[in-house]
């Protein structure tokens, strides 16, 4: 009896230890970071099987582009010579009279020759040896192609001088504070206009008022 009483104590013993003894933790699975094309479906294509060696990433894609296809997307550039000669912007520039009124209101050779060190000591002209493709794939296109709009407009600024400038200036800043102010929104996407019609009127507010300052600094 003594002996069956003590076996049944250590079988409940035993039991009671595994009830509260705290389950092992399964292992964690570790999550791969290796970035695909195929985003890791199954029946996604293998670039790898499908892509020759030399075009996989995006720098060996750009190199490989460059050195195959000529005139492409990706090293195309804009003709700004000859897309100033097609749309005659010289002849324009003449007919406008831009240079006359230019030196009416002091901006003549001698003056543009002063601004050269000035220009030089900011680093403008090496900070446009460096983003030559910027400048030429995406601000000079802008420029060029929107001059036959702009240079009648900028002549009959120049005919009436700095209160041009400063009006235009004024004019933008007031038309970006109104969109800030009436909480105005692009229809159908719901943005502020503020913020995207404002990387157009702020630049054209900075240049005009710069314009100004500077022409009625030269003016004589």
């Amino acid at each position: 009896t003594m002996a069956r009483l003590t076996s049944l104590l250590l079988v409940s013993a035993l039991g009671a230890s595994a009830a509260f003894t705290p389950a092992s933790k399964a292992p964690l699975a570790i999550r791969s970071t290796e970035l695909k094309e195929s985003f890791g479906f199954d029946f996604a294509e293998d670039q790898a099987e499908n892509v020759p060696t030399v075009m996989l990433g995006e720098a060996n894609y750009k190199q490989w582009v460059g050195e195959n296809i000529d005139n492409s997307f990706l090293n195309r550039q804009y003709d700004v010579i000859k897309r100033v000669r097609e749309l005659d912007l010289l002849g324009l520039t003449a007919e406008y009279g831009i240079l006359s009124k230019l030196e009416k209101n002091g901006v003549d050779l001698a003056t543009l020759e002063s601004l050269l060190p000035a220009i030089e000591e900011l680093g403008l002209l090496s900070t446009a040896g460096k983003n030559q493709q910027l400048l030429i794939n995406g601000l000079a296109p802008l420029a060029v192609e929107g001059a036959p709009l702009l240079l009648p407009v900028i002549a009959g600024a120049l005919e009436v001088g700095p209160p041009a400038f400063f009006l235009a200036a004024a004019a933008f800043a007031g038309a970006e504070g109104g969109l800030i102010s009436n909480h105005v929104e692009i229809p159908f996407v719901g943005l502020p206009a503020s913020v995207l019609v404002g990387l157009l009127l702020v630049p054209l507010t900075v240049v005009s008022g710069g314009a100004g300052v500077v022409l009625s600094g030269l003016k004589k």
